[in-house]
């Protein structure tokens, strides 16, 4: 199979790309480098340097490549970057995503893969975890975003009469996170762990997300290839991890003794968040391997 990655360079969309590759699919990579690295493309993938906004240079990837499937995760990934100004996060993560499936429907893919968000996307929810049956409610751009993203998709789906898959991840970590980045948490506290410096934690550190480390990610992409139709789908654990907790963890884990420095929650983020994975374990066979601190000791590793 011939499958187009956007995002290919960056953090989640290169392991997708490894677990592609390695399983024998022909991969072309999409991604402008802004978050992405070189570094991180695999050099068995074709590459084009190229912003999904550009509507004509996407048609004329798709019109000689001619995939089969699209894996969409460029994007822009940023809560608070999406408050303080919103439309740089729509564009990309609404009108690019709209050229890719305009493009899909022009050449006729069989699928579209879709990196959505659960932590954004549902609110304040009163029961954790949360499942795919609670009414979206985000509370950010970013997450409205991808909102509008996982819409446009079903709609040119049906227009155009290709299958469609649609993952609402929890937080993912692992190793090629960006650790200079407003998101990432793992990759921000083991960079400054690491160096001895104090990381910052927003709150009184009882904000949970639920964890789930990137190649327990790109398992899910590799499955939703061939499983999985028209549908959407939570990724995680289902477990709640206190960024105290998350701390305590890199911090043992980097030998760092001090503790951190605390400041005010940043508006548009969550206090609670966890998402249960009991759809994708029935339709993917899919279920989360690696245990947190297994997962935090690699990541560290690669820091």
């Amino acid at each position: 199979m011939k499958i187009i990655v956007t995002g290919g360079a960056g953090f989640i969309g290169s392991h997708v790309v490894d677990a592609y590759v390695k399983a024998g699919h022909k991969v072309v990579v999409v991604d402008n480098l802004t978050t992405g690295s070189r570094k991180n493309l695999n050099p068995k993938a074709k590459f084009y340097k190229t912003d999904i906004r550009d509507a004509k240079k996407i048609d004329a990837i798709f019109k000689k490549e001619k995939p089969d499937a699209v894996n969409h995760h460029a994007a822009i990934a940023e809560v608070v970057k999406s408050l303080r100004d919103p439309l740089p996060t729509l564009d990309v993560n609404v009108t690019g995503t709209v050229n890719l499936l305009l493009a899909g429907g022009r050449y006729r893919i069989k699928k579209f893969i879709f990196s959505s968000t659960g932590g954004a996307m549902y609110g304040s929810p009163k029961k954790i975890p949360v499942s795919e049956s609670v009414e979206p409610f985000p509370l950010s751009p970013y997450g409205l975003s991808k909102l509008l993203g996982e819409l446009t998709i079903t709609f040119y789906a049906q227009m155009y009469g290709f299958d469609y898959f649609i993952f609402r991840y929890a937080n993912v970590y692992g190793p090629r996170q960006n650790p200079n980045g407003e998101a990432g948490v793992v990759a921000i506290f083991g960079k400054l762990t690491k160096a001895g410096k104090q990381p910052i934690i927003y709150g009184d550190g009882s904000k949970t997300r639920d964890y789930v480390y990137v190649e327990d990610i790109a398992r899910a992409n590799l499955l939703a290839l061939k499983k999985g139709h028209g549908q959407t789908v939570n990724i995680g654990w289902g477990k709640e991890i206190s960024d105290k907790k998350i701390f305590e963890t890199i911090a043992r884990g980097a030998s760092y003794r001090d503790k951190p420095r605390y400041a005010p929650y940043r508006k548009g983020e969550l206090y609670r968040s966890a998402l249960t994975n009991a759809k994708a374990k029935k339709i993917l066979g899919w279920k989360p391997k690696v245990k947190l601190e297994e997962g935090i000791k690699r990541t560290l590793a690669t820091l």
